[in-house]
C-alpha cells in the first residue's frame, strides 16, 4: 500500500509533463496549436539570423528551435517557457568558436555541436543534483551589464554585413570601430540601401504596427529592395549578397566530437554557457509564471534545459536556452500548456517546406539590418538608468561587466562579472549593522527602538540589534563594533542582542560569540540573545558554544530577558540611576544624590 505513492512521485520526476496532461482539451488543444502557428512564423526570422550571428549556416538556427524545443517543454517545468536560439548565447557560441575553426565550416560545426552536448551534460547534471538555486548568485546587474555589452558586440560583428565593408575575420570590437572609420570610402551605396529599407521598416512596423512580425516584413521589404536594385544594375554592381536557399526541413542527425582534447578546450566555455543559459531560461519561466499564476521549480527547469540540449546535440542544433520574445509571445498568443511549444516546433517543419527555397532572396544585409534591431532590444535602458541612479556599487558591476564583455573572451566576462558581485556582496554582509536600541516608553508595549543617545541607555546594560548573519566573514567587523561599545562604556557589563535580524550564526561566529560571552562573564556581566531564529538558536545550543553562553542567557520574549538582566543589576548604581529605562526599576526607591 505505501509503494504506490513513491512509485507516482517517481513517475512524475521522471515523465514531468504528466502533472498537467489533465490541463488538455479540445479547448486547450485548439489555443496551444494556434500559439504554436505564430510561434512557427515568428522563429523562421528569428532563426536564421542567430544562426548567422553564431556563425553557423542559416538552418541551424531552425534545427536549435524544433528537437531542444519539444524535450525542453515536455521535461521542464513551465508551461509557457519556448526553448530555441538566443542572441545572447549565439553571439557567446561566435566570439568563443571562431578563434578555433572557420565559421560555418565543418570542424566548426563540430567544436559547436560538441559544445552543445556538453553544456546539456552540466545543466542536466545541475539539475539531478538539485543546484537549482545557483542561478540565484548571478546578479541582475550582472545580466543586464552583460546583455549590454553582447548588444554592442552584435553591432559590431554585423557592421561588415550592413555597409560592405571588409573586416579582417575575429577583430575586436575597438578594433572594428577602428576600421570602420578607416573604410568610410569603401562603403558599398547599394549594401547600405538594402541594409537601410530593411532597418527602417522593421522599426516602422514595430512602433506602429506591433501586432505584425516586424522581422518578416523587414526581411520581405530588404529582398525585394535587393531584387530590384540587382534587376536593375546587376548583382556584380550592387555587391549585394545573398543568403542562399536553405536545405531539408527536417533536421539530419548529426554526433558531436567526443575528444577529450576538444572538451578540454571547451570545458571552460561549456561552464559559462551553462549559466547564461540557465540564467535566461529560469528567469523568463519566473517572470512569465508571475503573469500566469504558475510556480516554477528551478531544479525541473534545469532537468528540461539540460535534456533539451543533450538531445539536441544528435539533432544538428547548437546551444539553446529560453527565448524571452518567443516565451513572451506564446503566453499572449493564449497557450494552455507546452504543448504549444510542441505544436510550434512541428509546424515549423511544414512552415519550412515551403519557405526554405524563398531564402534565397535573402540578402545578408538585410539579416545585418535584423540583427541591428535584435541588438537594440537587448538593452535594458529602464534598468541600466535605475542602476546607475541608485547604487555606485551595482553601478560599477554593470560597467564593468559590460566592458568585460567587450574586450575579454566572453566565458571569462560571464565568470568576472559573476566574481565582482559575489565579492561586493560578500563585502556588504561582512560588515551588519550593530545599532544600539532602548525600550520606547511611549509604546505601551515597550518596543524597542534606536537609541537617541547614551542618556537615555541603561548605565549598567547595553541593548544592541545586529543587521545580518554572523558568519566568518562578518566577525571582524561586529567584534570591532562590540570592542568599541565595550571601550567606550565599560560599566555595560551586560549586553542583550536582539537576534531576529540575525539569519544564521555559522562556527566560527559561534566560536567569536562564545568566546564574547566568557569575556563579559570575567568581568561580571552577561551576554543574552533574544529572538533568536531557529538556525541561529540551533548552531548556539551545540557544545561547547552553550556551555560558554549558558542556556539561561538565550531568550524567546524581550520581557523574559529584560526582566533576568534586571535581576543581575549593581543595586548600587540602580540606586543613584535616574534614567529607569526598564519598566522593571519603577519597583526601586526613588534614586538618591550621588555619594560626594
Amino acid at each position: 500500500m505505501n509503494r504506490s505513492p513513491s512509485r507516482s512521485q517517481w513517475l512524475l520526476r521522471v515523465f514531468p509533463f504528466l502533472r498537467w496532461r489533465a490541463m488538455v482539451n479540445r479547448a486547450s488543444l485548439r489555443d496551444d496549436a494556434l500559439a504554436g502557428l505564430i510561434g512557427a512564423i515568428i522563429v523562421l526570422p528569428q532563426g536564421v539570423a542567430f544562426a548567422t550571428l553564431a556563425g553557423m549556416p542559416p538552418e541551424y538556427g531552425l534545427y536549435a528551435a524544433m528537437v531542444p524545443a519539444i524535450v525542453g517543454a515536455l521535461w521542464g517545468s513551465s508551461w509557457h517557457l519556448v526553448s530555441g536560439p538566443t542572441n545572447a548565447i549565439s553571439l557567446v557560441v561566435f566570439a568563443s568558436i571562431s578563434p578555433l575553426a572557420e565559421p560555418g565550416s565543418a570542424d566548426y560545426i563540430r567544436l559547436v555541436l560538441t559544445l552543445t552536448f556538453m553544456v546539456g551534460v552540466m545543466q542536466l547534471v545541475m539539475g539531478v543534483a538539485r543546484l537549482g538555486t545557483l542561478v540565484n548568485f548571478i546578479s541582475h546587474t550582472v545580466v543586464i551589464g552583460f546583455t549590454a555589452g553582447a548588444a554592442l558586440l552584435i553591432i559590431a560583428s554585423q557592421v561588415k554585413n550592413f555597409f560592405g565593408i571588409d573586416v579582417p575575420h575575429g577583430t575586436m570590437f575597438f578594433r572594428i570601430i577602428l576600421t570602420f572609420f578607416a573604410s568610410l570610402a569603401d562603403i558599398k551605396p547599394w549594401v547600405l540601401a538594402v541594409g537601410l529599407v530593411t532597418l527602417l521598416s522593421g522599426m516602422a512596423v514595430r512602433k506602429w504596427l506591433p501586432k505584425i512580425p516586424y522581422m518578416i516584413v523587414a526581411m520581405l521589404a530588404g529582398s525585394l529592395a535587393a531584387t530590384a536594385f540587382n534587376a536593375w544594375l546587376g548583382a556584380e554592381a550592387t555587391g549585394i549578397k545573398t543568403l542562399g536557399a536553405l536545405p531539408s526541413a527536417l533536421p539530419p542527425l548529426s554526433s558531436p566530437h567526443f575528444s577529450l582534447d576538444s572538451m578540454r578546450t571547451l570545458v571552460g566555455l561549456a561552464l559559462a554557457l551553462t549559466a547564461l543559459a540557465l540564467t535566461e531560461a529560469v528567469s523568463i519561466a519566473r517572470s512569465i509564471a508571475v503573469k500566469s499564476g504558475q510556480r516554477i521549480d528551478g531544479n525541473q527547469e534545469f532537468i528540461g534545459q539540460g535534456l533539451s540540449n543533450l538531445v539536441g546535440a544528435f539533432f544538428s542544433a547548437y546551444p539553446s536556452s529560453g527565448s524571452f520574445n518567443r516565451s513572451g509571445l506564446n503566453y499572449e498568443a493564449g497557450a494552455r500548456t507546452p504543448l504549444a511549444a510542441v505544436f510550434s516546433a512541428i509546424l515549423l517543419v511544414i512552415v519550412l517546406v515551403f519557405v526554405a527555397p524563398l531564402a534565397a532572396y535573402l540578402p545578408i544585409a538585410s539579416m545585418a539590418a535584423i540583427l541591428f534591431l535584435v541588438a537594440w532590444g537587448l538593452f535594458d535602458f529602464h534598468s541600466i538608468s535605475t542602476i546607475l541612479r541608485t547604487s555606485r556599487a551595482e553601478s560599477a558591476v554593470l560597467l564593468v561587466t559590460l566592458m568585460a564583455t567587450l574586450v575579454m573572451h566572453l566565458e571569462f566576462a560571464i565568470f568576472f562579472g559573476i566574481t565582482l558581485s559575489l565579492m561586493l556582496y560578500l563585502n556588504r554582509t561582512s560588515q551588519p549593522g550593530v545599532r544600539a536600541l532602548v525600550p520606547n516608553p511611549d509604546d505601551p508595549q515597550r518596543k524597542f527602538h534606536p537609541s537617541p543617545g547614551e542618556e537615555a541607555e541603561c548605565p549598567q546594560a547595553k541593548i544592541v540589534r545586529v543587521e545580518g548573519s554572523i558568519y566568518f566573514g562578518a566577525v571582524n567587523s561586529i567584534g570591532e563594533s562590540l570592542a568599541d561599545i565595550a571601550e567606550r562604556f565599560p560599566e555595560q557589563k551586560h549586553l542583550l542582542v536582539m537576534a531576529k535580524s540575525i539569519n544564521f550564526v555559522d562556527i566560527a561566529g559561534a566560536e567569536f560569540l562564545a568566546q564574547e560571552a566568557r569575556r563579559r562573564r570575567k568581568e561580571g556581566g552577561r551576554l543574552y540573545f533574544y529572538s533568536l531564529r531557529r538556525a541561529a538558536e540551533e548552531m548556539l545550543g551545540k557544545e561547547p558554544f552553550i556551555g560558554e553562553i549558558g542556556g539561561d542567557a538565550i531568550f524567546h520574549t524581550k520581557r523574559e530577558a529584560i526582566r533576568k538582566i534586571f535581576d543581575r543589576l549593581d543595586r548600587d548604581i540602580c540606586a543613584t540611576c535616574t534614567r529607569r529605562i526598564f519598566e522593571e526599576c519603577k519597583s526601586l526607591p526613588p534614586p538618591r544624590p550621588p555619594a560626594g
